[in-house]
C-alpha cells in the first residue's frame, strides 16, 4: 500500500512540476548597453551586451577588464581616434566561446577605421641597435620592453577584431587588428580573428607570448608580422586568407639583430585568392614567407597556395613561397641554420624553391632546413560562429 502511495505522490509531483515549468517561462535578460571611454582605473566586467567604444580607451596598470561571451563592442570613426589599449600591468580577459565570440568592430565596416586591440607588456625585446627598450609607433608613443618573460596581459579567447588599421594621433604607421608590444608568455591568445584591417592582421614587437588558432582574413598589409626579437615558442594553427588587397603572408624580421633565439610556429596555412593585389601599387609584396633584417624561425606543417604571378604595367612579378630580402639575412640566418621550413606543401605559386630578392642573393638552405611534401595539413581549425562573418565562413 505504501509503495502505491509513493508512486502516486511521485507521479503527481512530476506532473505539477511540469505544469509549473510551462506556466512560468524563464525570463530572458536583455543584452546590456553602454559607452566605454577614457581610462579604466578599477576592475570592470562588461556583461553580455552591445557597447559603444569611444576614443582611445586604456586599461590602467593593476586593472583587469573582462568581456562576457557574445558581446559586441562598436567604434565609430566619425568620433575621432578609437582603440582599445591595455597598458603594461593591466589585463584584458575576453571570455568568448566558439558559438558566442566577442566582436570588436566599427560602424562603417570600412577597413582602417579604428586602432584595434593594443596590448603592452614588459617581456624582453631586442629592437634596432640591440636595445632592450623602445618606444611604440602606434600613436601612443609609450615605452615597451623589459625583463619579465612571463608577463601576463590577460586571456583573449574567441575574439574578433574587424576593420582596424587606423593611424592614431601622430603615429608613424597604421595599427593592426591585434598589436602586441613586449607581451609575455603568461598571456593567452587563442581563437582570434583579425578581419579586413588596413594594415597587418597581427604584429608582435618583441616579447615571448604565443598564439594559437588564429585567422587573418582580408587584411591589406601582411597577415602575420613581427620584429624586435619576438620569440613565442608555442604557436600553432595560423590561417591566412588574403583577398582583395594583401602583401606578404608572413613578414619576418629581427630588427637587424643576429639573435641566438627564434620563434616556432606549427600548422600554418597561407592562401592568396586569385586577383589579390599588393596594398600599394609600385610596392610589390606578393610572397608567402618573407625574411629580412635577420628574421629567422622554425616553421613546420605548412600549406602555401596562390602566390603566383602578379603583373603591374609591363612587369611580371613571380610570387615566391620563400623570399630572402637581403644578403645579411641569407648569410647569418639561412646559412647559419636559423631558418627552418619543413613539411611544406606548395601549390599555385610561381617560385617553389626559396629565392633572394635580387640575383646577387643566392639562397641555398642547408640540407633538411627546407623540405617540401605533398601531405602537409596546415592549420586545423573548427568552423563556427567565431570564424563566420555575414554568414560566410572565413575558413576556405
Amino acid at each position: 500500500m505504501k509503495t502505491k502511495f509513493f508512486a502516486l505522490a511521485l507521479a503527481t509531483g512530476l506532473f505539477l512540476n511540469s505544469c509549473s515549468s510551462s506556466d512560468s517561462p524563464i525570463p530572458v535578460t536583455p543584452p546590456a548597453t553602454g559607452e566605454i571611454t577614457g581610462t579604466i582605473t578599477a576592475n570592470k566586467t562588461f556583461a553580455y551586451g552591445n557597447y559603444t567604444l569611444k576614443g582611445i580607451v586604456k586599461v590602467a596598470s593593476g586593472v583587469t577588464v573582462t568581456f562576457d561571451a557574445g558581446s559586441t563592442i562598436t567604434a565609430n570613426k566619425t568620433t575621432g581616434d578609437n582603440a582599445f589599449v591595455v597598458l603594461n600591468g593591466g589585463k584584458l580577459n575576453i571570455n568568448g566561446t566558439a558559438d558566442k565570440p566577442v566582436v570588436f568592430t566599427e560602424a562603417s565596416a570600412t577597413p582602417g577605421s579604428w586602432g584595434g586591440i593594443i596590448i603592452y607588456g614588459d617581456a624582453p625585446i631586442k629592437a634596432i641597435g640591440g636595445v632592450t627598450t623602445s618606444t611604440s609607433e602606434d600613436g601612443n608613443a609609450l615605452p615597451y620592453g623589459g625583463t619579465n618573460a612571463a608577463h601576463n596581459g590577460g586571456s583573449l579567447n574567441y575574439a574578433r577584431v574587424e576593420y582596424a588599421g587606423a593611424k592614431l594621433a601622430d603615429g608613424t604607421k597604421e595599427n593592426n587588428g591585434f598589436t602586441f608590444y613586449s607581451v609575455g608568455s603568461g598571456t593567452t591568445l587563442d581563437h582570434l580573428v583579425s578581419y579586413k584591417g588596413a594594415d597587418d592582421g597581427y604584429e608582435f614587437f618583441g616579447g615571448t607570448v604565443s598564439m594559437t588558432n588564429a585567422i587573418s582574413y582580408g587584411n591589406y598589409d601582411d597577415a602575420f608580422d613581427w620584429q624586435d626579437g619576438w620569440q613565442g615558442q608555442n604557436n600553432s594553427n595560423w590561417y591566412a586568407y588574403q583577398t582583395g588587397k594583401g602583401n606578404y603572408g608572413m613578414e619576418i624580421e629581427c630588427s637587424n639583430n643576429n639573435n641566438a633565439f627564434w620563434p616556432k610556429v606549427i600548422n600554418i596555412t597561407l592562401k592568396r585568392e586569385a586577383g589579390c593585389v599588393p596594398e600599394v601599387a609600385g610596392d610589390v609584396q606578393v610572397d608567402a614567407f618573407q625574411f629580412k633584417k635577420e628574421g629567422n624561425g622554425d616553421y613546420s606543417n605548412i600549406i602555401i597556395s596562390g602566390y603566383g604571378d602578379y603583373t603591374e604595367g609591363t612587369t611580371v612579378y613571380k610570387g615566391a613561397a620563400v623570399k630572402i630580402q637581403d644578403a645579411t639575412t641569407n648569410t647569418n640566418q639561412v646559412n647559419g641554420s636559423k631558418i627552418k621550413l619543413t613539411n611544406v606543401t606548395i601549390s599555385s605559386t610561381s617560385q617553389i624553391v626559396p629565392v633572394g630578392a635580387t640575383s646577387s642573393i643566392v639562397v641555398n638552405f642547408p640540407v633538411g632546413n627546407f623540405a617540401t611534401t605533398t601531405t602537409a595539413t596546415g592549420a586545423s581549425l573548427t568552423a563556427g560562429a567565431w570564424a563566420t562573418v555575414g554568414g560566410t565562413s572565413l575558413i576556405k
